[in-house]
């Protein structure tokens, strides 16, 4: 098992590493050159790759195995990996499954519809520390689900 993190736009990549270190658990941070940022852990790795659109997510998506973990806000991420048997959770805790990803998909493509459109449509709500806490206990609980197995 190992924690692959879409990381350029991760507000919990400390909270991951914490984790990590905790049940000793390998952590994959994939980012962009310009993202980039070290952290001093034997448990990181690092993949780092261009500014172009999608690289880090063909670097996940070429690398993730079943059994994995990966932190992602992407839904069309989240919907590729799921279909491999991995375990995909959003920054604010909430896991991404089989059941929930086709809805967020329409609701995705909906939201690029209006704006095209010249519309508008509500942003992200603020990320509290409640979201942070919830993330935590949303990441150890799959953890060590899946170090039972």
């Amino acid at each position: 098992m190992r924690i692959f993190v879409d990381a350029d736009a991760c507000p919990v990549k400390d909270i991951v590493i914490e984790v990590c270190e905790k049940y000793q658990v390998a952590v994959v941070l994939v980012c962009s050159v310009s993202h980039y940022s070290p952290y001093s852990t034997e448990l990181v790795e690092y993949i780092i790759v261009d500014n172009i659109p999608q690289a880090a997510d063909m670097a996940i998506v070429n690398r993730i195995k079943k059994g994995d973990i990966l932190i992602t806000q992407d839904y069309g991420l989240a919907s590729l990996v799921l279909s491999r048997g991995c375990v995909v959770l959003h920054h604010t805790g909430k896991r991404y499954t089989l059941k929930n990803i086709d809805n967020l998909l329409i609701k995705r493509h909906i939201a690029q519809k209006i704006r095209r459109g010249g519309g508008r449509t509500a942003g992200p709500k603020a990320f509290t520390k409640e979201d942070r806490l919830k993330f935590r206990e949303a990441l150890e609980k799959v953890v060590l689900e899946l170090k039972k197995e």
